[in-house]
């Protein structure tokens, strides 16, 4: 779809565009600092309204945070029916939100709303960052390792939760997950010197990370069994209970994904599992992964080193 847009005029404080498939775009505004701005909203995904605008706003926050950045401003976008549901479930909703963007020093500066059947909720953030310490999905380099700061598994649970067959234990860890803020991380990638980093959110791990293969021009190595997950979420995916993107995600790598036969097929669901508000996909060297794993541990306790950087092969993306 966006191959058919007019190519933008060059711009030499643009540092990071919508070309590369990153998290948030960064504008220069001058030699030491720039704007992280980005986007996003969806429908509800836990029965809690609260809950609801809670994960919402990290959700939205986080591809901030995923380039080394540091939120400052946000925007509602709500979509929210005029009739059939009551309007206190709309003020549960932002005020779940606003809690989120209070806790973090985030300014709610105004928003916009739509009349609309489907409840939809988020917010535009705008952080700032020194120009010279952006972190992009563009700088792996063959040699490093991959960490991952959290479990995956939201999406699943989520259709769990739509079904009525999530547990409650279940359904409580994965909105604590969900509401386990990427700032430390944001924080240890300007500490390690990161050489390259997402956030795992819509197109699921082996979305994002082949978003980061490509961008770096390298092969990423994933070791199927150290993948964290979040408790319930490999038994909901062996019962079939997967969200729409299961499939979109499997068109969206298409056959840049090698996956070794012996890989658990209900596993390999999980790895095509759109998440909210994931974690962290990081690349650093090999010596300072054992420090850095070390200091997110404090803050994500689930955090893993979950594969290894290669030189570009066929398939960008390697699953063993």
């Amino acid at each position: 779809m966006l191959s058919g847009l007019e190519k933008q005029p060059f711009d030499p404080n643009l540092l990071v565009g919508f070309d590369k498939a990153d998290d948030a775009g960064v504008y220069r505004l001058r030699d030491d600092l720039a704007l992280v701005q980005t986007l996003d909203f969806f429908t509800p995904i836990v029965d809690d309204p609260f809950d609801y605008g809670r994960i919402a706003a990290l959700n939205s926050i986080n591809d901030v945070w995923a380039m080394g950045g540091t939120p400052v401003t946000a925007m509602a976008i709500t979509c929210f029916p005029k009739k059939g549901v009551d309007f206190s479930i709309l003020s549960l909703i932002m005020r779940g939100g606003l809690s989120i963007l209070t806790e973090n020093k985030v300014a709610l500066v105004g928003g916009h709303s739509v009349d609309n059947e489907q409840i939809m909720f988020g917010y535009s953030v705008t952080g700032v960052i020194d120009p010279n310490n952006v972190a992009t999905n563009a700088g792996a380099q063959p040699g490093d390792v991959i960490i991952l700061t959290k479990p995956i598994g939201t999406g699943v649970i989520s259709t769990g939760i739509k079904h009525a067959k999530a547990g409650a234990e279940v359904v409580a860890e994965s909105i604590a997950t969900m509401l386990t803020p990427g700032k430390y991380a944001a924080e240890a990638i300007g500490k390690f010197s990161v050489r390259a980093a997402t956030d795992v959110t819509g197109f699921a791990l082996l979305g994002h990370a082949w978003e980061l293969a490509c961008a770096s021009g390298v092969t990423i190595e994933i070791d199927s069994g150290r993948v964290p997950l979040i408790k319930g979420a490999l038994e909901l995916a062996a019962a079939g209970l997967l969200t729409s993107g299961d499939k979109t995600n499997r068109e969206y790598v298409g056959a840049e994904v090698e996956i070794a036969s012996k890989a658990d097929p209900n596993l390999v669901k999980l790895f095509y599992d759109p998440q909210t508000a994931g974690g962290l996909l990081l690349s650093t060297s090999e010596e300072k992964a054992k420090d850095l794993l070390a200091e997110l541990c404090r803050y994500y306790p689930r955090a893993e080193i979950i594969g290894r950087v290669i030189e570009r092969g066929e398939k960008a993306i390697v699953v063993k």
